[in-house]
């Protein structure tokens, strides 16, 4: 899907690559302030040319080490240090660029494939009421 609640998995997964081929995956997004945070790493396709990161580990040398399906969005690192991913509008989605890259290392190498997809915060239809009572201000989230 190109769409999802952020708070729900994604399931990631590359076809028509390569049998056991080499590949850097990168994972980037902007936040509300234009920060740029990212993540990557290395995998070795399968036999059948397909990467399915629930059923593929990680080579060294990338942001996470492992198996980890989600690991692409929970490695993500700020460009620069101390930095905070800042949401505050939650009617906006954060859009989530994926890249694949040929073989490893850096700079990466050429481009095979690239996706975007919007990690959402409210379901559809759900309405969002602004409360404001004496010194008290809060928002009140309606479902459908």
């Amino acid at each position: 899907p190109t769409r999802s609640l952020f708070d729900e998995p994604l399931a990631i997964a590359v076809q028509g690559l390569g049998p056991r081929q080499q590949v850097t995956l990168r994972t980037s997004l902007q936040d509300e302030t234009g920060k740029l945070f990212q993540a990557c790493t290395h995998y070795q396709v399968g036999d059948n040319g397909e990467l399915d990161l629930a059923r593929c580990p990680v080579l060294p040398g990338g942001s996470f080490s492992g198996l980890e399906p989600l690991g692409l969005l929970w490695a993500l690192q700020p460009q620069k240090p101390l930095w905070n991913m800042v949401k505050w509008d939650v009617q906006t989605p954060f859009v989530l660029q994926l890249e694949v890259f040929e073989g490893h290392g850096e700079p990466p190498r050429r481009l095979l494939a690239q996706a975007q997809h919007e990690r959402v915060f409210l379901r559809d239809g759900v309405r969002r009421v602004p409360v404001r009572e004496g010194r008290i201000q809060a928002t009140l989230f309606l479902p459908p």
